[in-house]
């Protein structure tokens, strides 16, 4: 990789990755960015970069491509899959199709799997393969899910990430591994801490390349994935037509009282970004918990509806532009504002609040019905004996149909399970209290070990 300038831009809450490569002449190429175009823009600015190609390796699930932006404010070319059927100008691109950058290139390799119609991008200097740009199929440790598309399509799909990573994994082994999905992507991958890789490195350590036939794989690959949110099915479609078009940058509106009361009359939602804390203490009546944190964009895409208004509570030194970029970059462009002076001012003018109970992992009662709320894998892995387990994502269908006794609501720290409380409060729940820790606090303090399996 002697002598390309590429600089790997992870969003750690989405667990991705996208990529920059100076082009030496004052150009830049990027790879698999998202809308929120922030850190695309800096980390151009300051190598004097213009933006000359955005390359998208597959219709994205998780969040909004930003090539679309790319190409109508700044005459981006946008190089994708020819089989992606993109409904805006880009050059579409088949297997063995090479794209010349100024000196480096760029040949496209179908990878279907993850997506239909999913390509890999190798970067050649000269005739050396230097590195790929591998997307959602060869992930590190992984590969990404094929579960995206369609139930029908799933086990075809499998099958066809199976040829893909093998064709990759063909590569030389000194090429570099340059994936978009890493750990904490519910696209499906590891845990860890590695984002790129090479491809003898995968040769040796993914698992899912040491399978010893198709059918292995897809066991393999199939039996690892876990829930994923319901933005996943529709952002497909929306990076298809091509992601509506910013004229400015976004900001939050700043709401009277008067105005979000008459809002939320009208069907609008609360979300609180306050810390678990703060909300615990004192919060309006059915605003949703979600506080602002890296992770923030997947469980605003968990909990909270895209078809109505969406107002927001925020403490005073919480960063306005962060929350709307995160909410945008999901495809959530009903954020209507942020209610102004924030909770000071909503019991200024004695509107009522409510508060949630807190407790320490040993302040358990032994016969109170405990909700643990991760996911499925986090659950098996160890958690308290007979606690009852619905995953976080899954409550909002199922809040309504559970018994209204007392309850302590659990995640892994507390953040998770102070959005699980929120939802059962909207659905009459009141017998609640929130656990600030997680289950090996609790056996630590306790003394007792945890259970395992299901």
């Amino acid at each position: 990789m002697a002598g390309i300038d590429l600089v790997p831009l992870v969003d750690e809450g989405l667990g991705n990755s996208a990529y920059l490569v100076d082009l030496g002449d004052g150009r830049a190429l990027v790879v698999d960015v998202s809308r929120d175009l922030r850190a695309v823009h800096a980390a151009a600015h300051r190598r004097g970069l213009t933006v000359a190609f955005a390359a998208d390796t597959h219709l994205h699930a998780d969040f909004l491509s930003g090539a679309h932006q790319l190409a109508a404010t700044g005459g981006t070319r946008v190089l994708a899959s020819a089989a992606g059927d993109r409904e805006f100008p880009h050059t579409g691109l088949r297997d063995g199709d090479e794209v010349d950058l100024g000196g480096l290139r760029l040949r496209a390799l179908t990878t279907p799997g993850h997506t239909h119609e999913h390509l890999s991008f190798l970067l050649l200097d000269g005739d050396t393969e230097v590195g790929v740009f591998t997307g959602g199929s060869l992930i590190v440790g992984s590969a990404a899910r094929t579960d995206l598309i369609s139930p029908e399509r799933t086990e075809a799909l499998t099958r066809a990430q199976y040829a893909s990573l093998r064709r990759i994994a063909a590569l030389p082994g000194d090429v570099a591994v340059w994936p978009t999905h890493g750990a904490g992507s519910f696209c499906s991958a590891p845990s860890g801490t590695d984002r790129t890789s090479t491809i003898a490195h995968e040769r040796v350590t993914n698992p899912l390349l040491q399978a010893p036939d198709e059918d292995a794989f897809v066991h393999q690959l199939l039996g690892s994935l876990g829930s994923y949110p319901p933005y996943f099915r529709r952002l497909g479609e929306i990076n298809r037509l091509g992601p509506p078009l910013l004229d400015r940058d976004p900001v939050l509106r700043v709401l009277t009282v008067g105005t979000a009361v008459a809002r939320v009359a009208e069907g609008a939602v609360l979300i609180d970004v306050r810390p678990l804390a703060k909300f615990a203490a004192e919060h309006i009546p059915g605003a949703l918990s979600i506080p602002l944190r890296p992770v923030f964009a997947s469980w605003l895409g968990w909990l909270a509806p895209t078809d109505r208004p969406l107002i927001i509570v925020r403490d005073e030194g919480q960063d306005p532009d962060e929350i709307v970029w995160q909410g945008l970059k999901i495809g959530y462009d009903n954020l209507l504002g942020e209610l102004g002076g924030g909770l000071p001012a909503w019991t200024a003018t004695d509107h009522p609040v409510t508060a949630t109970a807190l407790t320490g992992p040993d302040g358990i009662d032994t016969d109170v019905r405990v909700l643990d709320i991760r996911q499925r894998p986090e659950y098996l892995a160890g958690h308290l004996p007979g606690a009852v387990h619905i995953e976080l994502g899954a409550l909002p269908g199922r809040a309504e149909d559970l018994p209204n006794e007392p309850t302590v609501v659990m995640c892994g720290h507390g953040e998770r399970a102070m959005g699980a409380a929120s939802l059962l409060e909207r659905a009459g729940h009141r017998q609640l209290t929130v656990l600030a820790g997680g289950p090996h606090d609790w056996a630590a303090a306790t003394g007792r070990e945890l259970q395992t399996g299901s």
